[in-house]
């Protein structure tokens, strides 16, 4: 919305949430440009983020790589793939951190129908010693380092640009040729 820099937060929010989600906006601002995001955005808008409460307070700082996520995704117009969730916590640098909870993260998941989850690599040993048997090949799990890699993975791809180096506009079906008789 239009505004001046302005960031609101609104919701049933514990303070370590709020701070991960200060963290992904400071993550988004810094590198969006990389992501197509125009810079001008962050100095003529404003930004609401309302995370509904549901039956269960938030807080924890799991949410910080969906929170980027989500941002760069609504800012540069590139959808998240679908069936896919992911959990880490984030630095300010964009290394995705280890967070608790796998398990139970991974088996929620799974009951959701999700195909695919991105997890902190440090994780991993978390998967390997509490789920590898439980899981099969029902759920691919993929291991990330920084906020690029969980975007690479989470985000459709960007479209190609034209040879000038625009977007080309979408292509208007054209007209069946008419019916011989």
């Amino acid at each position: 919305m239009r505004g001046g820099k302005q960031f609101t937060m609104t919701g049933h929010l514990g303070e370590v949430m709020q701070e991960s989600m200060t963290a992904a906006l400071s993550w988004v601002r810094a590198n969006g440009e990389r992501y197509g995001i125009d810079p001008d955005f962050f100095r003529k808008q404003d930004i609401h983020i309302h995370v509904p409460s549901g039956a269960v307070p938030k807080d924890g700082p799991s949410a910080g790589s969906a929170m980027v996520t989500a941002l760069v995704s609504l800012l540069s117009g590139r959808p998240v793939r679908p069936r896919v969730a992911m959990t880490g916590e984030i630095s300010l640098s964009g290394v995705v951190l280890p967070v608790g909870g796998i398990k139970e993260k991974v088996l929620g998941a799974k009951r959701a129908g999700i195909r695919e989850v991105i997890l902190p690599a440090e994780n991993e040993n978390n998967v390997k010693e509490d789920l590898e048997s439980i899981l099969g090949d029902d759920v691919k799990i993929h291991y990330v380092h920084n906020v690029d890699e969980a975007l690479n993975l989470a985000l459709t791809p960007a479209p190609a640009p034209s040879v000038l180096g625009t977007m080309l506009p979408p292509q208007a079906p054209t007209p069946a040729s008419p019916a011989v008789h």
